[in-house]
């Protein structure tokens, strides 16, 4: 099959493009630096002739409130326009568990928007929300700094690696549209400052993590529900263990 990706150079996509190389697909990478701009629609027509299916796993470029709502709406409605005068089969997106859970979260709306689009349209999808990636703990740290401290809340995470994700993608788009939602998530579950701190001792960073149940998360308040699947989730299969030998 050939599956566009797009966002096709970046952590996911460039993972996901490799994946399905070895499975036997044609993957295209899509993105800005290919010539194909979602925002734009710069190169959306000849890069979804004759695609069988579209990934979606592109990011914002900045995520001011105004600027990431503005970024998923004209990347979205340009992606499904574009995808139905193509007769492209399945539409897939990566989102985020709880998008529908946070709204003082001006990313968790942006992506809520998104998939907004995605069921209106005519081009069958299936929506995969994950939750936060190892990759980003030590990013996410650094967003708590304190005074020398990191300071990050209490609530329970579920945080899931790349690989793991690149894995559910796969499977998804190589199969029928769902025409609905499924959550993906690490196999593991502990309180949001236990695993930043794990992440910061592998790699030798001796800053003290606070865990403070009032601390926001990008700028909004979480709970135990906020960032977690409530009910049925597929859950991969590498450990936070597993994952900082790799570091």
């Amino acid at each position: 099959m050939k599956i566009v990706v797009i966002g096709g150079t970046g952590l996911i996509g460039s993972r996901l493009v490799a994946k399905l190389k070895r499975q036997g697909h044609d993957p295209v990478a899509a993105s800005p630096k290919s010539g194909v701009n979602a925002v734009t629609g710069e190169g959306l027509a000849a890069a979804l002739a004759g695609a069988d299916v579209v990934v979606d796993v592109a990011n914002a470029p900045s995520w001011e409130p105004a600027a990431v709502l503005d970024f998923f709406q004209r990347s979205s409605k340009n992606l499904v326009a574009a995808e139905a005068a193509a007769s492209v089969k399945h539409h897939v997106a990566l989102s985020i568990v709880g998008t529908d859970r946070s709204p003082d979260n001006a990313y968790f709306r942006a992506k809520l928007a998104q998939e907004s689009i995605i069921k209106s349209a005519s081009v069958p999808y299936s929506i995969v929300r994950a939750t936060q990636f190892f990759e980003f703990l030590g990013a996410i740290a650094d967003t708590g700094v304190i005074d020398g401290k990191i300071v990050v809340p209490t609530a329970q995470f579920q945080p899931i690696a790349a690989d793991d994700v690149v894995d559910r993608l796969a499977e998804v788009a190589t199969g029928r549209p769902l025409n609905g939602t499924i959550d993906i998530a690490g196999p593991e579950k502990a309180p949001f400052n236990e695993f930043i701190a794990r992440r910061l001792k592998a790699s030798g960073d001796t800053r003290p993590v606070i865990g403070d149940p009032t601390a926001l998360y990008y700028g909004a308040p979480i709970d135990d529900t906020s960032l977690n699947p409530l009910g049925e989730a597929r859950l991969g299969t590498t450990s936070l263990a597993t994952w900082l030998v790799s570091l």
